[in-house]
């Protein structure tokens, strides 16, 4: 999780439609798996990781973000809960990462120095978002280099050593919407050559626009395995190779 976004939705982060999404979604994706340990990667927050502990039945997480003032302990539900700077070495069974390759200029190279510090055949989940046409300045404000398909995201998976066991794309149901805001500035940046100012579209919703947006997000789940034609991200699960 951005921190960049958190600062902006605070304690009511675990609340916010978006994130709630992800999170279930992140779940569905990896039914079938219990992992012990869990390595998130670019955490941010460690919302994710917090998820995995809550929710998941993962005994232990760390947390790795190169952006932490320092090093501390943390404990959710009476399990350890660590974040760190940097890591050398790690037995996690799920590696997480969480809109974590857009962000870097070398996304091969990041994917695949952790999953040569990772147990082979761990499992790995990464997410980013989708189609560099919808490309905006809430990328700017964020930090992104670039956006994925479903295709892309998984070929550079492989290219890092990761063997990928299903790819596909979520927030279909919201996507007209993103679509409709984003793609006419889209064309008339490209119009006239510039790029997109910064600017953050994270917003606090209220409990209602929170509820519906959630529920529409919520009914794709029965089909998010095999959705590869549209969604605002791509989500992938793999294995160390």
């Amino acid at each position: 999780m951005d921190l960049r976004e958190q600062d902006i939705l605070g304690e009511a982060v675990g609340d916010h439609w978006y994130y709630r999404s992800k999170s279930r979604a992140m779940l569905r994706l990896l039914e079938g798996t219990a992992p012990r340990s869990v390595l998130d990667i670019g955490a941010g927050s460690g919302f994710f990781a917090r998820e995995w502990l809550a929710r998941g039945g993962a005994e232990r997480a760390t947390c790795v973000d190169p952006h932490y003032p320092a090093d501390r302990d943390e404990a959710v539900d009476g399990k350890p809960l660590l974040f760190r700077r940097a890591v050398t070495t790690t037995d996690a069974d799920l590696l997480l990462l969480m809109d974590v390759l857009e962000h870097v200029d070398d996304d091969i190279g990041l994917l695949g120095g952790y999953a040569r510090l990772a147990p082979r055949g761990a499992t790995v989940l990464l997410t980013a978002p989708a189609f560099q046409w919808l490309f905006s300045g809430h990328d700017v404000f964020l930090g992104h280099r670039r956006r994925y398909t479903v295709a892309g995201l998984a070929a550079t998976a492989r290219a890092a050593g990761i063997t990928v066991d299903r790819a596909c794309y979520y927030f279909a149901a919201v996507f007209p919407l993103a679509v409709a805001l984003r793609l006419p500035g889209a064309l008339r940046r490209g119009a006239i050559g510039q790029d997109p100012a910064p600017r953050c579209d994270m917003r606090r919703h209220g409990a209602l626009a929170n509820r519906v947006l959630g529920a529409l997000c919520a009914a794709e789940l029965p089909v998010l395995p095999f959705n590869r034609l549209f969604g605002l991200s791509v989500f992938l699960r793999g294995r160390v190779a």
